[in-house]
């Protein structure tokens, strides 16, 4: 740690009421900016210039500003054991060997964590973030092993058909603006990132609408952009500080809060998970911010309008969430790299060439997305009910919502609005119920919480299953037949076929009978073997 850092940090802390870890993290945000700006200034043609800068960027944060020497010897141990295995193993179980290691290596810092104080400040965000980038590289290196014929659109753009220079690597790894809370993002983007490769404009472009850029760099100007994501963040932390003191795990845990009415509680406990919500906007919105405007954010321009899009790396939208009407628009909006990394490189992975993804997949993702957050109760509480609430979202928007659409399932009828608005309210206090525990995090403030509003979420879970599985659901579609015959049989059929959200099963009712056939299947052939022989 660089001498006297601390004492502004400490002077600050005493007068705001936070810890001066919570300040340290605020202000590297911050100082990635102006970094950013110097970063995007090193010349096009010096990449090795902006390799060292960045590392020199993150070595600063991580032992001048924090003096996280541990931390630092934790990153480069998993980063450089996944770099060995990368080089040295060949064949097709080399990823998930780097899989296992980051994995298992990750788990320590979580089970150390466990014992930690909650809300104390390590290096477990930043590893989480590398753990991302590190299963994608090895994937990436595998695919570039393979024929061009054998991959997907996808894998054919991130393939790696040689390892990257150990210094590319270690600027990749250590990319301070999402250093500490992402985004992750692929070892392609960046290569084209510092290569420039990423700003070729389309041929064919109107002259007058490409972007402008800076002397002759070929990055755009992206400090407008960036400084509306930097507002928006800060806007987003300062609402956090606000609502954080209104709305806090000591409210729900306390006596008065037994002293409002049910429909009361309800409100408060989402107003918790709402106040919970706004830190991430407003650090992830920071973090895009300084990716915005060193550059990588960039993706692509409108040939016609000449607009510039800075979206590559968006990690939440809050609009979308805040009023998302189901299960599925609530996820997707919410940590899209995280959910863009468990699609990628586990749901699609553990799904035999040719295969439909099944129970198998589902589950390996949720197992993946549950023990990536870490070992607190409190986050494998609510990926099992969240699982639950993706079914009893498809099982309404199957059998339920037709009733508000015409007959042929192209128009809503003048009662869809209060369907619509009926869908927003339960979507949101039921996700309200479920992602308690993942702020509450113990297995006994999450029941206890859970139980103050009598589980409402679980109890209407279980009556839609209950209804659903139920000659309920055969007049459901016996009606639905009778009003919209053939758009039945099209919109029935329509599959999810994205992957799980954040790593959660589509059906888990479906997918166990899944397995259930696949174990009797396997039962049966052995069966046949040892008669045969």
């Amino acid at each position: 740690m660089l001498p006297y850092i601390d004492i502004p940090f400490i002077y600050l802390a005493d007068v705001l009421g936070t810890s001066k870890d919570d300040l340290k993290v605020i202000v590297s945000f911050v100082l990635s900016y102006p970094f950013a700006g110097l970063l995007k200034r090193i010349p096009d043609s010096k990449p090795y210039q902006k390799n060292l800068f960045i590392i020199a960027v993150s070595v600063f944060y991580l032992i001048g500003l924090f003096d996280l020497w541990a931390g630092t010897r934790t990153l480069l141990i998993s980063a450089g054991g996944t770099y060995l295995i990368a080089a040295k193993i060949q064949g097709p179980f080399m990823p998930w060997i780097g899989f296992v290691f980051v994995m298992a290596h990750m788990s320590i810092n979580h089970i150390y964590r466990l014992y930690e104080e909650p809300g104390s400040w390590d290096i477990s965000g930043a590893q989480m973030v590398m753990v991302m980038k590190l299963t994608a590289f090895c994937w990436n290196v595998h695919d570039g092993r393979l024929p061009q014929k054998d991959l997907s659109e996808f894998q054919r753009e991130r393939a790696l058909p040689t390892l990257p220079s150990l210094l590319d690597y270690a600027g990749y790894i250590f990319f301070f603006p999402s250093l500490f809370a992402g985004p992750a993002f692929d070892y392609v983007e960046y290569r084209r990132w510092i290569e420039t490769s990423m700003f070729e404009v389309p041929a064919g472009t109107d002259p007058t609408k490409r972007p402008p850029t800076r002397k002759k760099r070929k990055i755009p100007r992206s400090g407008t952009p960036a400084a509306w994501k930097a507002a928006a963040g800060f806007f987003w932390i300062f609402a956090f500080l606000k609502f954080s003191g209104w709305y806090s795990n000591e409210l729900l845990l306390g006596s008065q809060y037994m002293k409002y009415g049910f429909l009361r509680r309800v409100w408060v406990l989402y107003m918790l998970g709402f106040a919970a919500r706004l830190k991430y906007y407003g650090v992830w919105s920071l973090t895009e911010g300084a990716c915005i405007l060193s550059g990588i954010g960039y993706k692509g321009i409108d040939p016609k309008t000449g607009r510039v899009h800075w979206n590559r790396l968006q990690n939440v939208n809050p609009w979308g969430l805040e009023t998302a009407q189901n299960t599925r628009a609530y996820l997707e909006n919410w940590n899209m790299n995280t959910n863009h990394w468990l699609r990628n490189y586990m749901y699609l992975r553990v799904t035999p060439k040719g295969k439909k993804p099944g129970f198998r997949a589902s589950m390996a993702t949720f197992v993946t997305s549950a023990f990536w957050h870490g070992v607190y109760p409190g986050y494998y509480l609510a990926f099992v009910l969240a699982s639950f609430l993706q079914t009893v979202a498809k099982n309404f928007r199957r059998h339920v919502r037709p009733f508000f659409l015409t007959a042929d399932g192209t128009s809503p009828t003048p009662y869809k609005k209060y369907y619509d608005i009926a869908s927003l309210v339960t979507t949101q206090l039921a996700f309200s119920f479920t992602a308690a525990p993942f702020v509450l995090l113990s297995l006994h403030d999450s029941l206890l919480v859970w139980s103050r509003v009598y589980f409402y979420c679980i109890v209407g879970v279980v009556a839609s299953v209950t209804f659903f599985a139920s000659p309920g659901k055969a007049w459901l579609v016996e009606e639905l037949q009778r009003r919209h015959k053939v758009a039945l049989v099209r919109n029935s059929s329509q599959e999810n076929l994205t992957g799980p959200m954040m790593g959660l099963p589509n059906d888990p009712g479906e997918e166990v009978s899944e397995i259930v056939r696949e174990v009797k299947s396997e039962m049966e052939t052995r069966r046949r073997r040892s008669l045969k022989g």
